[in-house]
This record gives C-alpha cells, sequence and structure tokens, in this order.
C-alpha cells in the first residue's frame, strides 16, 4: 500500500521542473544551515540545460551561500531572475552583481522584516507593519531599500496608526517554496532534529501553500515510523514533494558536514569558558576586549558576524562567558554562536526557536545587548554596512538588531584596506595606516539612523583599536583613545569631520597588555 509520502517523492530534478516562468520563489536557510542545497542546484542545472524557467522573483530572508558557488549563487543567472528581494546579500556576490549592474531588480529589505513577512502572506494579511527600518535607506523617505535604477517604487510605506509612523511592507503571492529539513516521516511530515537551526521553514511553507503554490522539501532521509507530533516542524499537508539529498548537498553548514554540538545540550562537565580558542594579539583584539567590557552581567546579547564574534572569545578566556545568555537572530538561545561558514548555528544551544520568532524577541527590545560591524560613519553616528564602494552587503538581521537593543557597540578598525599596528610596551603603535577612511561625510547608505537611536533612549558605542566613540546629543562625540597615539595626526585627521570632544579619557590599560 503506498503511503502519503511515496506519493511525493522525486529527485532534485522533477521536483523543480513544476517551477514555472514568472513565479516568485522563497528559499529559506541561514548561510548554509537548513539551505536546501539539492534543489537549488537542480533548478541551476535545468535554467542552464534548457534556459528555462525564466523571469523568477526570488525572495529570501538571511543570506544563504558560501561567497562562492553554493547557496543561492546558483541562481545568479541573468534571465533566470527578474526580481530578488532579499535580507542579507554578501554571500552571493553572483546576486549581488547582478543587482549593481542593474541586469534584475533588486531590493534589500531587513532580514527579521522578511522572515515575518512570510508568516503574513501565510495569513492573508496585507503586509508587515513595523517600526524597524525607520530613519535608514529602507524608509521611503530615503531609497525603499532599492538598490538600482532598474528597480520599481512601492514595496513599502510610511503609515500612521495610534499616533505613531511605521513602515508597511507590503505582501506579494508566493507560488514555491525551497525548504529543508533533517528527515520525513511516513505522512511526510517534517522532522528538524539534525538541523542547526529550524529558520523559517513553515512561514515559507504555508505561505506557498496557502497561495496555491507548491512546497519542495529537500530532506536527508526518511523515517520508518510516525514522528510525535511535537517533534514535527511542518506538517506533511504543506508539502507537495519530498526529495532525499545526496550527503555533499545536505551538510549540517557550509563548513561541517555533521557537527552533533549544534543540536545537542551541554554535556555534564563541558566547561563553557574552555570551549573557545584564546585570541591572538592584534587589533581586533583589542577591539573584542574594548566590547567586552561593555557586556553587562546577566544581559542576553547578540553578537555579529566577523570582529563581533571576538567577544565571545575574549569572555572565555576570562572566564565569563557564562555571565551573559549569547543569542543568534536564527534562532539559537545560549550556547556558544560559530563563527565563518557555521554562523547562525550555536554550540550546544539551552534552545532553539525559529527565526520570525527570534526577530519578535529582538523587535520588541529584548535584547541587551549587541555588537555589529561597521563600516562607515558620519558625524551624526549614521552607520553603514551595507553598500559601499563596489560590495553590496545587504542589512541582514543588522537593522532589526540595532534599533531595538538597549545597549549597542559597533566594532571595526579605526582605517581600513592595509592597516597594520601592534602593541609594544602597553602602547599601540601603527606601523602602517589603512587607505581607506571609515569615518566620512557622507554615507553611501544608512543603515542604522543615530538621531533615531538617541530619541529612543539607546546607548551607543563605536570601538576601534585606537578609539572610542559615544553617541551624544550632538552627534558622535571622542571618548577615549588608546595610549601611544597622538590625537591630532593618528586619529582628527583621519575623519573627514571633528568629532564632539569634552573629556577624552584613555582607553584601559589591560587591552594593550
Amino acid at each position: 500500500m503506498r503511503t502519503p509520502l511515496d506519493l511525493k517523492l522525486c529527485s532534485a530534478d522533477e521536483a523543480v521542473a513544476a517551477i514555472q516562468d514568472g513565479q516568485t520563489v522563497a528559499t529559506g536557510g541561514f548561510v548554509g544551515a537548513a539551505h536546501a542545497e539539492a534543489l537549488t542546484a537542480a533548478l541551476e542545472r535545468r535554467f542552464l540545460d534548457s534556459g528555462n524557467p525564466r523571469g523568477l522573483t526570488l525572495v529570501y530572508a538571511a543570506g544563504q551561500g558560501d561567497g562562492d558557488s553554493r547557496g543561492l549563487n546558483h541562481l545568479a543567472h541573468e534571465r533566470l531572475l527578474k526580481r530578488v528581494v532579499g535580507g542579507h546579500w554578501g554571500l552571493a556576490p553572483g546576486l549581488g552583481a547582478l543587482a549593481t549592474s542593474g541586469k534584475i531588480e533588486a531590493v534589500n529589505f531587513p532580514q527579521g522584516v522578511m522572515c515575518q513577512l512570510f508568516r503574513d502572506i501565510a495569513a492573508g494579511r496585507p503586509g508587515c507593519i513595523t517600526h524597524v527600518g525607520l530613519n535608514t535607506f529602507i524608509d521611503p523617505e530615503n531609497d525603499e531599500g532599492i538598490l538600482n535604477a532598474q528597480t520599481p517604487q512601492g514595496s513599502v510605506e510610511r503609515v500612521t496608526l495610534a499616533d505613531r509612523t511605521w513602515l508597511f511592507y507590503h505582501a506579494f503571492p508566493i507560488h514555491v517554496g525551497l525548504i529543508r529539513a533533517t528527515a520525513a516521516d511516513p505522512l511526510g511530515n517534517l522532522l528538524m532534529s539534525e538541523e542547526a537551526l529550524v529558520g523559517e521553514v513553515l512561514p515559507i511553507a504555508q505561505a506557498a501553500h496557502n497561495c496555491g503554490g507548491c512546497v519542495i522539501a529537500q530532506v536527508a532521509r526518511l523515517e520508518d515510523r510516525r514522528a510525535n507530533p511535537h517533534a514535527v516542524q511542518v506538517p506533511g499537508v504543506l508539502v507537495d514533494r519530498i526529495v532525499v539529498a545526496k550527503p555533499e548537498e545536505h551538510p549540517q553548514t557550509f563548513a561541517e558536514t555533521l557537527n552533533p554540538a549544534y543540536y545537542s545540550p551541554l554535556p555534564d562537565g563541558f566547561e563553557v569558558n574552555a570551549a573557545l580558542p584564546a585570541m591572538p594579539a592584534g587589533v581586533r583584539r583589542i577591539i573584542a576586549a574594548r566590547a567586552c567590557d561593555a557586556v553587562p552581567d546577566g544581559a542576553i546579547a547578540n553578537l555579529g558576524i566577523g570582529m563581533p564574534e571576538g567577544i565571545a572569545r575574549i569572555a572565555a578566556e576570562r572566564g565569563t562567558l557564562d555571565r551573559f545568555t549569547l543569542t543568534v537572530e536564527s534562532g539559537p538561545i545560549g550556547g556558544i554562536p560559530a563563527g565563518g561558514l557555521s554562523f547562525g548555528a550555536s554550540l550546544y544551544p539551552e534552545a532553539i526557536i525559529d527565526q520570525p520568532a527570534q526577530f519578535d524577541f529582538y523587535d520588541g527590545g529584548g535584547l541587551d545587548f549587541a555588537a555589529l560591524g561597521m563600516a562607515q560613519v558620519d558625524a551624526e553616528g549614521n552607520v553603514n554596512v551595507s553598500k559601499y564602494g563596489s560590495r553590496l552587503s545587504g542589512v541582514g538581521g543588522f537593522v532589526n538588531i540595532t534599533q531595538n537593543a538597549k545597549q549597542l557597540v559597533f566594532c571595526g578598525t579605526f582605517t581600513t584596506n592595509g592597516l597594520r599596528a601592534e602593541v609594544e610596551s602597553g602602547k599601540l603603535k601603527i606601523q602602517q595606516e589603512g587607505k581607506v577612511r571609515k569615518f566620512i561625510n557622507l554615507l553611501e547608505q544608512c543603515s542604522f539612523s543615530a538621531p533615531h537611536a538617541y530619541q529612543c533612549g539607546q546607548e551607543v558605542l563605536y570601538i576601534t583599536e585606537r578609539a572610542v566613540f559615544h553617541l551624544s546629543d550632538e552627534g558622535l562625540a571622542l571618548l577615549e583613545v588608546a595610549p601611544g597615539i597622538d590625537i591630532e595626526t593618528q586619529v582628527l585627521a583621519l575623519m573627514d569631520f571633528a568629532p564632539v570632544m569634552r573629556n577624552v579619557a584613555e582607553m584601559p590599560s589591560h587591552l594593550f597588555r
């Protein structure tokens, strides 16, 4: 007797054959975790072999890619795509190249808004109403998140409700959902038991189903017995096709085949503070250590990818990692966030919730502390991380996090592209200055609105290896300077503007031992 699962099983090539010209395709995943690699690779094969489908709209929340060829890089083909609406673009440079060259319509919305919008589409609501994005480049009073001249306006608007200004992100139909799970049971129910995260698999499946579309799921294996109902993340009634992927197309992350620590509780006797290697000397260590000084005991915190990851390593060295709770926007709560191409996962998390729910918590002010990167900063204290020079990174969860964390730290070197420095006898010595200034008069995009943050009462620090600034009522104010650094020649002369200067102190000496 054939089971409901038997009717849904097919190959990846057979599954993507259902995708038609002009449809809107939603994909789930975070970097490589929970991304349906077998399905996006199959869709690329179909297009390269036949030239079809054409004119797709791709929508996604978190960035999915390895910066090279995997993930959404599979879909970076002219004519295959007409439009892309996504949260983070940096890991899919092929998509970024199509956007910056004007070969596709391109929109950058906050990651949290995108995954919440999937829920709104599923529920038949007209869109997502939120404060997230106000006064940034996503605000209709600025650029509406539009990335090139080929992209039409009208996807987001300002509205007034209960005497407050909000952004209204418009809903759209989703015709195809590409999702991934660990296993499918005989009813086609999907289980995420060995995935590093849950992501937004259920909202995508519900949205595609309720729009009359098709839900295609990639799994690593099939289960012989029906699952415990509490373990089901996506009910089989929502799933149209199921593909059992080859192991090489179903790694847990793009860096690791399988790490059980990403879905397991903390073992008895495991020493959390010994789990991370010591951080080597250098400017990144100075920045991470100064940022670590700012983390309050008992805080619920988020650390961005890159430079802020070092805060956890410094806390581990100090034996203080257990004094606060680290979270990742993808859903893990507690544990130790992974880095690199495993970013999005956490080592021995206390819980893993779905990504839209995590952003609900963030957007409501649940974060006590957050540390993120910075590419450009202006005199007001506004920050750009999304588009600078020829690089299109996108905002990812940056806007959700920075607009809502009670205490905020931006981390980055003072200059970039060639900076070399070292510590000698407790003082910072700049051996070679970076060619690119970060503190400039005019941002290419505003990813963080400092006046909005000040009005909301957020505490904001900007930490570099040689100087620390804070957000004041007059804009960016110089707070501390590293020992060995000359303020005039090595700080002020390398800024396009003069910061507010009142009582400038020396950065703590322990940072330079």
